[in-house]
């Protein structure tokens, strides 16, 4: 990303952006809410139009519509704070739908490896089904299993444990700890200073839509060079 500005109406949501993320690294985005870490994170894969700025993807220039964006969508796997998964088809089905229609993979060889993704996440057992009978840290999964198997070259997660409950918070961080480990290239906007320390290469820390500090999770967390960065961490770290 380089220069990139947003608005929403009068709000300036994003101030002249600049952030490289290399391939195999973890980027965790921190700051507080407002701060315009959901809409970086969108801004990605299109999602929100930006006002000025490029944006690449692999060094490709982000596409503005049509058959050329579904197709670095398909490059740019996302996991939303909310589920996503169809309410309607299997977790099985959830899973092989994108790399049946977009992929055109066959049947047989899109739930062979959706059935690999499950069992990597964790669900295998649950793949027949539907969403509503599964948890809520299941059904984060099964969106992760989605994403991947798209076979994407950068994972976008825009505060996946939010809306879980605490017990359910920790098997879907595994899973991503699991997936930094295995070098997925991966941005992680996030309240969790554990997986932050644990698991990023980078932290990345925005306030009033801007990246005010980008540096290593053991420099930011023991000596912040912000004073928005240690107001911010004394609130978080005390509670």
């Amino acid at each position: 990303m380089a220069a990139v500005d947003k608005h929403f109406g009068d709000l300036h949501v994003l101030r002249d952006i600049n952030l490289d993320v290399e391939s195999g690294q973890v980027v965790v985005v921190l700051g507080p809410s407002g701060s315009g870490k959901s809409t970086l994170c969108r801004t990605i894969n299109r999602l929100e139009p930006i006002d000025s700025g490029t944006i690449q993807v692999d060094g490709t220039d982000l596409p503005a519509e049509g058959k050329a964006l579904a197709g670095l969508r398909a490059d740019v796997g996302m996991v939303f704070q909310s589920f996503n998964l169809f309410a309607h088809k299997t977790i099985l089905e959830n899973v092989t739908l994108g790399p049946i229609k977009v992929r055109k993979d066959s049947k047989a060889d899109a739930e062979k490896n959706g059935l690999a993704l499950l069992e990597r996440v964790g669900i295998a057992n649950q793949k027949d089904k539907y969403p509503a009978q599964l948890s809520g840290g299941q059904q984060q999964r099964a969106a992760i299993a989605r994403a991947l198997a798209m076979k994407p070259k950068v994972m976008l997660f825009d505060e996946p444990t939010s809306a879980l409950d605490p017990e359910m918070v920790n098997e879907v961080l595994d899973v991503m700890t699991t997936l930094a480990k295995e070098g997925m290239t991966m941005l992680v906007v996030t309240h969790e200073m554990g997986f932050a320390r644990r698991a990023a290469h980078r932290v990345v820390f925005m306030s009033d839509g801007e990246i005010v500090e980008d540096a290593k999770p053991e420099e930011f967390f023991s000596n912040p060079t912000s004073d928005r960065a240690k107001d911010f961490l004394g609130k978080i770290l005390s509670h």
